[in-house]
C-alpha cells in the first residue's frame, strides 16, 4: 500500500486531531491529494483536497473553517488538521490521490488505507 494513513484516535467533542497520509513510494508528489471519510451506514464522502503544489485547497462545506489540509515540503505527506470536532465527524478517514484536484473531489484514481476517528460527545 503506497498511501498510508495514520493519526486517528478517540477525542472529545470540541477537541482537535491531526491525521497524516504518507506516500511511501514517492509516487504522488505531483498529484493532487485529498481526504474522504465514511461513517457507519453512510456513503464515503469528500472532506478536503489539495493541489500538488499545495497552493490550492478545496473543502466540503461541512468542514470549512474547522479542518485544514496541507502538504509537507517534500510533497510526500498530506495532513488534515481537524479542530472543533463534532460527534458527526466520527468516521474512517481515507486519503486519496489523483492527477487533478477536481478528480480528487469526484473520483480519485488511487486510495490509501483508512484511519479511524471517533469523537465522543
Amino acid at each position: 500500500v503506497q498511501l498510508q494513513a495514520s493519526g486517528g484516535g478517540l477525542v472529545q467533542a470540541g477537541g482537535s486531531l491531526r491525521v497524516s497520509c504518507v506516500d511511501s513510494g514517492r509516487t504522488f508528489s505531483f498529484y493532487a491529494m485529498g481526504w474522504f471519510r465514511q461513517a457507519p451506514g453512510k456513503e464515503r464522502e469528500f472532506v478536503a483536497g489539495i493541489s500538488w503544489s499545495g497552493s490550492v485547497t478545496d473543502y466540503a462545506d461541512s468542514v470549512k473553517g474547522r479542518f485544514t489540509i496541507s502538504r509537507g515540503s517534500a510533497k510526500t505527506t498530506v495532513y488534515l488538521r481537524m479542530n472543533s470536532l463534532k460527534p458527526e465527524d466520527t468516521a474512517v478517514y481515507y486519503c486519496a490521490a489523483d492527477p487533478d484536484l477536481n478528480g480528487v473531489r469526484s473520483q480519485p484514481a488511487y486510495w490509501g488505507q483508512g484511519t479511524q476517528v471517533t469523537v465522543s460527545s
